[in-house]
């Protein structure tokens, strides 16, 4: 993400104009932006006219510049783009002041954003800018017949290749060397900053001569680690190590990984935490919250008026910002969130206990 200009505006707001620079900037603005936002950027917009030419064509799209009132935001990760839907407040034709519009953003598209930005979402931003500069890793997980490799996004882990082939040595290391070469030009494919590679027994290692020795152009960059499985559950044992950490040095979803298994350590030996809006409200009154956790799809139900919660969850964080306490607003889209969703979305661990 970049931030090309920052602006203070009357009433405590400020206006930033964002390039953002892959999909995970798209992810992070998806959950920045509100209704009731001011955003702005160049689109095109199709244009009724009266005359008999385009009676039959519906229109025509023309290039304009239009600034939005925010009504709804949809992040769609399939489709590379962000889409900001709402009224027109300003644009460069006054005939459509008004009327509804959808900004489609994509990478590297740049848009102003005006509003009164939450401590939590300028952070979200700044991330992002640093994040700018994180090597891109590749997860590979390999055991006897079969192997996976995940990219590592902020936004979460995804799966982008899974392979089988014989399993055994011996009369099989044909159909064995065919699983490691198709894994092997998977990742030169790929062409990762780095590499994790990952899995239970010599198996991973086995793979890694092969690679030596086809002296493919990846092969320094990797890392092995040793974890029980592959697949999905050998990647979460990675990010659970720190692997990751090690070569993205703040890796959102290790974090996250981290802190839920941290909880839920503490919820199985009753150590101080706090779950719910009611537990966790309270526990920040008390200025006990060392670290709040906070799913983000329900902070912004909550931001827009569309949650349950009796508590306002800005004056909650804002109060343990204010304690010394640190906030992480964990993503839905990867497992970590799932947890703190079945928890309420919302918890804490805390520097002593309340009761």
């Amino acid at each position: 993400m970049q931030i090309k200009e920052r602006e203070a505006r009357e009433g405590g707001g400020e206006r930033l104009t964002l390039v953002p620079e892959s999909l995970d900037d798209l992810w992070h603005l998806a959950y920045v932006l509100e209704p009731g936002d001011r955003v702005s950027g160049d689109t095109t917009r199709r244009i009724q006219r009266a005359d008999d030419q385009m009676r039959d064509t519906g229109g025509e799209r023309e290039p304009m510049w239009i600034a939005l009132d925010v009504e709804d935001v949809e992040f769609h990760k399939f489709a590379n783009r962000l889409r900001v839907s709402g009224v027109i407040a300003d644009c460069s034709r006054e005939d459509q002041l008004g009327l509804h519009h959808t900004l489609n953003v994509e990478a590297f598209d740049e848009i102003t954003v005006t509003k009164l930005w939450q401590p939590d979402q300028i952070e979200r931003v700044e991330e992002a800018v640093e994040a700018a500069d994180q090597p891109d890793v590749a997860i590979a997980t390999i055991e006897e017949g079969e192997a996976y490799v995940h990219t590592v996004q902020q936004y979460g882990v995804e799966e982008s290749g899974s392979f089988t082939g014989t399993t055994g040595k011996g009369e099989y290391a044909r159909g064995r060397e065919e699983l490691f070469a198709e894994l092997g030009r998977a990742l030169e494919r790929m062409d990762p900053d780095a590499v994790i590679l990952a899995g239970p027994g010599f198996t991973k290692q086995d793979a890694l001569d092969y690679f030596d020795e086809q002296h493919m152009d990846f092969v320094e960059r990797v890392t092995t680690v040793d974890t029980s499985a592959a697949g999905g559950r050998g990647v979460h044992e990675v990010l659970k190590r720190g692997a990751v950490e090690d070569v993205q040095a703040e890796t959102r979803i290790a974090e996250e990984s981290e802190l839920i298994d941290e909880l839920m350590a503490r919820l199985g030996t009753d150590e101080p935490v706090a779950y719910g809006i009611e537990e966790v409200a309270k526990a920040a009154e008390f200025g006990a919250v060392e670290t709040l956790l906070v799913l983000d799809e329900r902070l912004r139900k909550e931001r827009a008026g569309e949650g349950d919660w009796d508590v306002d969850v800005n004056d909650v964080i804002t109060s343990v910002e204010r304690q010394g306490g640190d906030v992480t607003v964990f993503s839905h889209e990867f497992a970590p969130g799932e947890r703190l969703r079945n928890l309420g979305g919302i918890a804490a661990l805390l520097r002593y206990r309340l009761s």
